[in-house]
């Protein structure tokens, strides 16, 4: 099992706004059924964020969630990731809330407070159809993404009983160095999830020389302790997936992450990013892992043991 890829995909998410893309889903129907077809695809894992049906703002009220983890647990085996992210304007409080409360397999962590430099989508998106997101993409020029120790300790230590396992999202390579501050301080056990994030403004670069800095940094970190996943922002999404895979590593793709599946073209369902990315893992002569082959790599507790 050593060379099966393990496939996360990102259905949705608060980076990109609704009017980006006619593809984005946006309600809990919608949402699950991406999520459902994303995992029918290939995908072992996916990344869930949820939105307000009215008008696609981001939710991170357990309310919003509810729905949409019930409905994608009755039809998938595919291990649910809940955002521990959310928004840059939300509280810490807020966005730990659904983990909390649904106690998932897996959640997201971000692992330092940084730019996050949204505002360059400006410049090829022009019409909006909700009066939120100009302002909210604007915004980023001056916004901080905060992600402090005291925010990362808060997450950590709110979700300590639950057994979840953290998708733990460094976009640098500092934030590797946090990974290990707390992991040296037994705050966060090993296995680590760790994802590496490629192409946000704010964040590391894109060129093959990032992707094999990023691995030989958590490599001297944190050796066998880990498991390496990588995502690559917009179009950079295939390229990066491809490097990480030659490279023994795992990727996520989806519609948070990218809106594209070629130059010019949107991607018309997070499936097909996951399509497209599994033959690119299978055009290397490796495997994808199933549900439960990425559940033993990354030591989860299993989908019985959630609040959903």
């Amino acid at each position: 099992m050593a060379n099966k890829v393990i496939i996360t995909c990102a259905v949705t998410g608060s980076i990109h706004t609704p009017s980006m893309s006619p593809h984005l889903p946006v309600t809990a129907q919608e949402i699950a059924d991406a999520a459902v077809g994303a995992a029918e695809a290939g995908a072992a894992i996916v990344h869930l964020h949820a939105r307000d049906p009215k008008d696609g703002r981001p939710d991170q009220s357990p309310e919003a969630f509810e729905p949409i983890l019930k409905s994608i647990k009755q039809r998938t085996g595919a291990v649910l990731n809940i955002t521990t992210g959310g928004a840059a304007t939300m509280t810490i409080e807020q966005r730990v809330k659904p983990a909390a409360t649904f106690k998932p397999e897996v959640a997201s962590l971000n692992m330092g407070s940084m730019n996050f430099g949204l505002f360059p989508m400006l410049a090829r998106f022009k019409d909006f159809k909700h009066d939120w997101e100009r302002p909210y993409l604007e915004a980023s020029r001056e916004r901080i993404f905060k992600n402090t120790f005291a925010d990362i300790e808060y997450i950590l230590t709110t979700c300590a009983e639950n057994g979840t396992r953290f998708e733990i999202e460094c976009y640098d390579i500092g934030h590797l160095y946090t990974l290990a501050h707390f992991a040296d301080r037994g705050v966060v056990k090993p296995p680590f999830f760790v994802q590496s994030v490629f192409g946000i403004l704010g964040g590391i670069g894109t060129h093959a020389e990032d992707v094999m800095h990023m691995k030989r940094t958590a490599d001297r970190l944190f050796g066998s302790n880990y498991r390496w996943s990588v995502l690559g922002a917009g179009r950079n999404q295939m390229p990066i997936a491809a490097i990480a895979a030659a490279m023994g590593g795992n990727v996520r793709v989806g519609l948070e992450d990218s809106l594209w599946l070629g130059k010019g073209r949107f991607a018309e369902s997070n499936a097909a990013q996951v399509k497209q990315v599994r033959g690119i893992v299978e055009g290397l002569g490796l495997e994808i892992a199933t549900p439960d082959e990425a559940r033993a790599t990354l030591e989860l507790k299993g989908g019985d043991r959630v609040n959903f």
